[in-house]
């Protein structure tokens, strides 16, 4: 989806100026700053995507204002402006997004990773002692981003990570090589349905968002996989289907973790009560939202049928 909305008065050179008057950074700056001037950090994001056309620490850009780039990356830049002017997402037009510390690759067949979904690693982490060597499951892994944050952390862990998406999980490999190269086992197809045996942990950042919910059609949402960011008409369905087959694939005693919209909290406590799981615990986010919810399992209590 390309939605570029053009610049006017936009030149590689000061208007009216000869070949001494190329246009340098802080020319450049003002005039991205007034084309975003309606977005919320619109003076930041022209400063990140000028740093990225530049190759540059955004330091470079203040340290330098009167460096001048070539014809060739101004263009660049404003093309880049121009298609955040049109709404695309910066993590897409730059290639990549900071998670948990680490940059990630990102494209537009995953997800771009959110500040809130770091809530997931924190719980995970809390429940892997430091030095722990349990099996760990990122269900619908995207980019990689937790399940390499938890073999970041917990190196002793065996992560395994699963994605029906043949696109994203080459975007996830691709991260995992540069990042934990060999601490993540990639596995194609939905879910627990690719993995074998028992897990300590499983956690999920599923599509939840109702087919209808109007913030699809908003911000960042109109860019990513649809499929990414919604299960359906029921924004539970995902969640459903997890909680559910995992009873089965977790040791006595383990933990499923599951990130949730912020007001779907009540049914999913609920849903995981009904499915048998105890120490059911909502942790909410930064923004005081409740965000991610946990239950532990212990075999032969509860449901154990799909």
């Amino acid at each position: 989806m390309n939605r570029a909305t053009a610049i006017p008065e936009w030149s590689s050179r000061r208007p009216g100026g000869n070949t001494s008057d190329a246009v340098n950074v802080r020319d450049l700056l003002t005039r991205a700053r007034r084309a975003l001037a309606d977005l919320p950090e619109g003076a930041r994001e022209a400063e990140v995507l000028l740093a990225h056309v530049l190759a540059a620490e955004r330091s470079f850009l203040f340290a330098h204002p009167d460096f001048e780039p070539s014809s060739e990356k101004s263009e660049a830049f404003q093309t880049l402006v121009e298609r955040r002017a049109g709404g695309e997402p910066v993590a897409y037009l730059t290639g990549v997004r900071e998670f948990w510390s680490l940059p990630l690759a990102v494209t537009p067949d995953v997800l771009i990773p959110r500040p809130e979904t770091e809530l997931l690693v924190e719980i995970a982490l809390e429940f892997l002692p430091p030095g722990a060597t349990d099996r760990v499951a990122d269900l619908g892994t995207g980019s990689g981003a937790v399940a390499l944050a938890i073999a970041r952390e917990r190196p002793g862990c065996e992560v395994h990570a699963t994605e029906s998406s043949t696109a994203a999980l080459e975007v996830a490999r691709r991260n995992a090589k540069l990042i934990a190269p060999a601490r993540v086992h990639f596995h194609a197809g939905s879910w627990l349905a690719p993995l074998d045996g028992l897990f300590r942990l499983v956690v999920s950042n599923p599509p939840y968002v109702p087919a209808a919910d109007p913030h699809l059609q908003r911000g960042d949402c109109r860019f990513e996989p649809n499929e990414a960011l919604t299960p359906g008409p029921d924004g539970l369905a995902a969640i459903r289907q997890i909680a559910g087959e995992a009873r089965s694939r977790l040791e006595s005693g383990a933990m499923l973790a599951l990130e949730h919209g912020f007001d779907q909290g009540p049914a999913v406590r609920e849903l995981l009560h009904e499915l048998g799981y105890g120490e059911i615990q909502t942790r909410a986010d930064l923004a005081g939202l409740e965000r991610v919810t946990s239950g532990r399992w212990e075999q032969g209590s509860g449901i154990s049928g799909p």
